[in-house]
């Protein structure tokens, strides 16, 4: 790929102010690791990004996806291609009665202070995860028994050739940290969340509970992409990983939390290879103690 001339090519769709060319990633993922990406994106419109989408399908370029950066690790190396970032560029909201209609780069935890405000519940649980409606929606994102499925009234999508469709509820099949949108090419435009009406003060103490129980139970303090680990059946990856006596495990720049041991944490150092190398510690001393995989929570994008 000639990123110059690619680079030329995309300013002419978007304000040259949202195309960046060899943008370090660790700038846009919560890990804050990652080597660049040749091309970042940041479409401020569905016209925007249909161009964008046609105009790397007419020339066979690699490409991906990001909201806010909450749930990936950057390799070193960076990546190859095109990154389309969904964050402050795409992030409208509006509330009509119980109905929020939200564009897939709006926060949750700003989604959830907006539903506090109209005395809304049924976000709680979700408004504090720190990520995007739509890496919410991708992923089932989910905290504390509540996941996101259960207020989703409709997503609109749209497909790599710049086509938007619209799936319900059921049509998103989502799962345990899944969706219909998971391995899929589909990109998130927005989506309409239904919930229902409810007591202020009660919706307030209830988000006030849920965020003390992470502050002093996550470590929130240092970058991570949160749960490292998918809960494996049966058991819970924190627990397993504290009985091999790995909590404070630290390899160069990473670390195992000392706080919560399903988190692995950037002590401000790291590269993305001490992350995977702990990470790969972890899982190998788990699953010869325990006789139980873990699978990562978090996404692994870009080159070594």
């Amino acid at each position: 790929m000639n990123k110059e001339l690619v680079y030329s090519d995309l300013v002419k769709i978007i304000d040259a102010e949202n195309v960046k060319m060899d943008e370090p990633m660790k700038k846009h993922i919560s890990f804050r690791v990652g080597g660049p990406a040749d091309i970042l994106v940041r479409p401020t419109t569905e016209e925007q990004l249909s161009e964008v989408l046609k105009y790397i399908s007419e020339n066979q370029l690699p490409y991906l996806i990001i909201g806010n950066g909450s749930n990936l690790l950057v390799k070193d190396g960076g990546i190859r291609g095109i990154v389309i970032e969904f964050g402050d560029n795409f992030n409208n909201y509006e509330i009509e009665g119980n109905i929020i209609k939200a564009q897939a780069g709006a926060l949750l935890a700003v989604l959830g202070k907006a539903a506090l405000r109209e005395s809304l519940t049924g976000f709680e649980c979700i408004s504090g995860i720190p990520g995007t409606l739509g890496g919410g929606l991708a992923m089932n994102a989910g905290a504390y028994d509540g996941e996101i499925k259960s207020v989703v009234k409709s997503v609109r999508v749209m497909n790599p050739q710049g086509e938007i469709s619209e799936f319900t509820n059921e049509e998103m099949e989502f799962g345990y940290r899944r969706s219909r949108l998971t391995n899929s090419d589909y990109i998130v435009l927005s989506a309409e969340l239904e919930l229902k009406k409810g007591n202020y003060d009660e919706i307030k103490a209830y988000m006030a509970d849920l965020t003390n129980r992470r502050t002093t139970k996550q470590p929130l303090n240092l970058p991570s992409a949160g749960s490292t680990f998918k809960r494996p059946e049966g058991y819970f990856a924190a627990k397993l990983i504290d009985d091999c006596g790995l909590r404070g495990l630290t390899l160069r720049g990473a670390q195992v939390s000392e706080k919560h041991c399903g988190f692995v944490v950037n002590k401000g150092d790291a590269t993305a290879k001490d992350i995977l190398d702990l990470m790969y510690i972890v899982k190998s001393t788990v699953l010869n103690k325990f006789g139980v995989m873990l699978e990562e929570e978090v996404k692994i994008l870009g080159e070594d």
